[in-house]
């Protein structure tokens, strides 16, 4: 499938001609969260894409994951932004993206990901905004080396999430580990236990809402946390809507339950190697099913008033999202594919180094994202919800409140419930 028009050849020939007379290249820079490890890969593509194109200079910046979910919209506002980056808030930054249509195959485009364009159109009519890099769904990790040293069965598919906090915290008691469950603090990480206890997160209107499902795991996480049973250091540590995740204590087996996600996987497999044994499990249930989110990360072109920077940067993500190198791409960062055509011709994930564990968690993330989208089809209508980070935001900063005896829960519903009507309409 080729995603280039025969136009974008001329124009970046006409770019060379002009930078080459004047003695300049378009510079443009990337931003980019190294959280997961991928900056080094992304240098890579891009040195390649530089030989390709030497009239374009890329410089790369990693930054820490909250400076891309809290600083880059300010930064956007203010016009001060990159040219580029991998962002999450693939609803909520909308209004700054570049068109990519004049660039690439618009119906090549459509075929290949056309199930998460909707996401970065917020909305909007139209319009090509950006190459999902990375299709994600979340999940558990479990440790199970601990689960055997302590002598507790893995609880079966279909088991609840009060199943696994018994079994978590049998392996927490026979191990004497830190805590039995850790959970990113993230709103985003939060909404699919919530959905399978009934949150709809909208109303009838088609408003963000918290209601009593939502209610109803948000209970469960501040018994867990009274209990010990989710450690202090994650969720009522920190302020604010700051985003804290728990890989440190998965890889240090100071927990054996990790609600992550499918992204984390590359990371998972360099960080723990051979310590111990280590496996992606279905997703606990409740009544209403078995939630996850959908999700991943985008690689946006930003507009900037510069009409060559901006045209430089929505080529070269244009390049990337060429099939050739998606395929390496997905593959090299062990990610679930969004392009159609290569998620059903399927990912050698091993011929990039991945290990057994990595090539049957990806799988497991693959059967959770299916099912989900059946069992609890809001969690697609939220990811793609240009005011998602307003919910997610004010789910982490009033239920910590609510842990940390700051708040009742009830307060920190009302809270979250005025977040919305302020910011989410």
């Amino acid at each position: 499938m080729t995603f280039m028009r025969a136009g974008v050849a001329a124009s970046v020939s006409t770019l060379a001609l002009l930078s080459a007379s004047a003695g300049w290249a378009v510079e443009i820079d990337l931003m980019i969260s190294d959280v997961d490890g991928k900056a080094a890969i992304v240098q890579e593509f891009a040195d390649r894409y530089q030989e390709q194109n030497p009239e374009v200079a890329i410089t790369l910046n990693a930054v820490g994951y909250n400076v891309i979910r809290e600083q880059l919209p300010i930064q956007l506002e203010a016009g001060t932004g990159p040219d580029l980056s991998f962002v999450t808030n693939l609803g909520g930054l909308q209004p700054y993206y570049v068109d990519l249509t004049p660039h690439v195959d618009a119906a090549a485009w459509e075929e290949a990901y056309g199930a998460v364009l909707p996401w970065y159109r917020a909305g909007t009519e139209g319009g090509i905004y950006g190459f999902h890099t990375e299709m994600t769904v979340t999940g558990p990790y479990v440790n199970l080396t601990m689960f055997e040293e302590a002598g507790v069965d893995l609880p079966e598919p279909g088991a609840t999430w009060e199943d696994w906090a018994e079994a978590a915290q049998a392996v927490m008691d026979a191990t004497g580990s830190y805590a039995g469950m850790v959970m990113d603090r993230s709103g985003h990480r939060m909404a699919g236990p919530a959905m399978s206890y009934g949150a709809a997160y909208y109303d009838d209107q088609g408003h963000l809402v918290v209601d009593e499902g939502f209610r109803t795991f948000a209970q469960m996480m501040l018994d867990w946390h009274e209990s010990g049973l989710m450690p202090p250091d994650i969720w009522p540590a920190a302020s604010g809507a700051k985003y804290t995740n728990g890989n440190e204590l998965f890889f240090n087996q100071e927990v054996p339950f990790y609600m992550s996600g499918s992204w984390n996987t590359a990371n998972v497999h360099d960080n723990v190697g051979d310590a111990f044994d280590w496996a992606v499990v279905p997703v606990p249930c409740g009544p209403e099913g078995c939630g996850v989110m959908p999700g991943g990360q985008g690689f946006v072109a930003f507009k900037s008033g510069d009409a060559a920077q901006e045209e430089a940067a929505a080529q070269f993500v244009a390049w990337m999202a060429e099939e050739e190198q998606a395929r390496e791409w997905y593959t090299r960062t062990f990610a679930i594919p969004a392009h159609a055509g290569l998620q059903a011709e399927g990912l050698d994930y091993q011929s990039a180094g991945a290990s057994d564990a990595v090539a049957k968690a990806l799988a497991r993330f693959t059967e959770m994202a299916a099912a989900a989208a059946e069992q609890t089809p809001q969690a697609y209508d939220l990811q793609g919800d240009k005011f998602g980070f307003v919910m997610y935001n004010a789910t982490v900063q009033y239920l910590s409140a609510a842990m940390n005896g700051e708040l009742t829960l009830d307060e920190a519903m009302d809270k979250i419930g005025e977040e919305l009507e302020t910011n989410a309409r």
